[in-house]
């Protein structure tokens, strides 16, 4: 088990709909506090204001995708080994190795169970110790 509590997670996702259906799952069943952002030029900004525990991302936003902003948060101190996980509709065998490659602790596909998104969560924040 880590030895810091998973707490603070900050999310991007650029749908309306499934922020809200994760924020039930996150904040109501999960009992994290959850900063939202919804492209990764917010995740960036939002980043130098906060300090979270675990990144979740969205693969696939306008302007600036989940995958570049990990790049970009990781050349942040404090960035640089902070947790994350992604998620994506496109759940392919060489798309996963390569976000695992970036340094992901899990992705998750699209649609998601809400009633398990926090589980998930917190089983992929126990492996990394």
């Amino acid at each position: 088990m880590s030895s810091k509590t998973l707490n603070t997670i900050l999310y991007a996702e650029d749908e309306s709909d499934i922020r809200e259906i994760a924020q039930i799952a996150l904040e109501d069943l999960g009992g994290f506090e959850v900063i939202y952002c919804t492209n990764g030029f917010d995740v960036l900004k939002a980043a130098k204001e906060t300090e979270p525990d675990l990144l979740l991302l969205d693969v696939m936003m306008p302007g600036m995708d989940g995958p570049t902003a990990l790049s970009e948060l990781r050349k942040m101190p404090g960035y640089v080994q902070i947790p994350a996980i992604f998620m994506t509709a496109k759940i392919q065998s060489e798309e996963i190795q390569h976000y695992m490659a970036m340094g992901a602790l899990e992705v998750i596909s699209k649609p998601f169970d809400p009633m398990t998104l926090a589980d998930k969560i917190k089983s992929a924040w126990e492996r990394q110790a």
